[in-house]
């Protein structure tokens, strides 16, 4: 299966609660942090919600 590393390159100050809980649900909060996740539409759909605030590479 493949999938994604997802890495916080903005802060979440001054961003909404509810994208503030989706980069917690995600693995991620601090700049600089990344998790792996499987490429799934509900981990595609949650990146759909803050992509101002992370970078996405598919992992080989």
């Amino acid at each position: 299966m493949a999938e994604l590393i997802v890495t916080q390159v903005r802060s979440a100050i001054g961003s909404k609660p509810k994208q503030r809980g989706t980069l917690r649900a995600l693995g991620l909060g601090r700049i600089g942090r990344s998790n792996r996740l499987p490429d799934r539409p509900e981990i595609r759909g949650m990146i759909a919600r803050v992509p101002h605030l992370v970078d996405v590479e598919e992992a080989q």
